[in-house]
């Protein structure tokens, strides 16, 4: 779970994992929160990653990869500290990783009623679009942080996760197809935050769009990491960060 000023929120999620979902290994990394997130997470009963300053989200996955990589768990569900992840949907997800290595939750699969417009939507059309030609599976929320990695994803993602803007989505896709790892997606809901306020505005929403294009080219033009190995030593037992 990367988490970045959500002291508000996050007691809330991680008790929720825990009593809807089932989840009792909980990883927090902190992404150089100036609040109280660190405490609160801890208070909670969760495993906190401290970082010492803001990497991203990009970068606070890679962190939350390796450590699971370098303490034997087989995998990983990212969620979001805001609450908008439904924790019941986590099941969905780790019962597609018997047939790929990578699911995403999808808030445009059926389920649900989230709609984005503008800019923003236009963005996510293509991405969905072009990511869908390249992974050669349907995609249509390539944006979506709510995913689950298994045991040949997580050697690549530790070693290799993009940190930078969009990395932790478009880009890590990219990056799992370079790697040969088979992508797929489960319809999930995405409920409004529990505390916060959202980020985006018209003109915020109008960057994204030409910031996300620029990410993709670069994705698709940078070098290929190898291959995830199906031998790599794993434990059992499964995260949510």
């Amino acid at each position: 779970m990367p988490a970045l000023n959500e002291e508000a929120s996050i007691a809330g999620v991680l008790a929720e994992l825990r009593s809807v979902a089932g989840i009792q290994d909980v990883l927090v990394v902190d992404d150089g929160s100036t609040d109280a997130t660190a405490v609160v997470a801890r208070a909670a009963g969760a495993t906190v990653l401290e970082l010492p300053f803001n990497l991203g989200v990009g970068g606070a996955m890679r962190a939350g990869f390796l450590y699971a990589l370098r303490n034997g768990y087989d995998g990983v569900v990212q969620v979001d500290a805001d609450g908008q992840h439904d924790p019941t949907h986590i099941a969905r997800l780790l019962d597609r990783l018997g047939e790929a290595d990578v699911v995403v939750g999808s808030r445009f699969a059926g389920d649900g009623s989230y709609r984005v417009r503008g800019p923003r939507r236009w963005a996510m059309r293509l991405l969905a679009w072009a990511m869908t030609r390249m992974c050669g599976t349907r995609l249509t929320d390539v944006t979506s942080g709510f995913r689950a990695a298994g045991p040949r994803a997580l050697p690549v993602f530790a070693r290799h996760y993009p940190p930078e803007y969009l990395g932790d989505t478009v880009e890590s896709l990219v990056l799992a197809r370079k790697a040969r790892l088979d992508v797929v997606e489960e319809a999930v809901v995405m409920r409004p935050r529990t505390a916060g306020t959202p980020s985006q505005s018209p003109f915020r929403a109008t960057v994204y769009l030409g910031r996300a294009v620029l990410v993709l080219i670069l994705a698709v033009v940078r070098s290929a990491p190898p291959a995830a190995l199906p031998g790599q030593p794993v434990g059992a037992g499964a995260q949510a960060e």
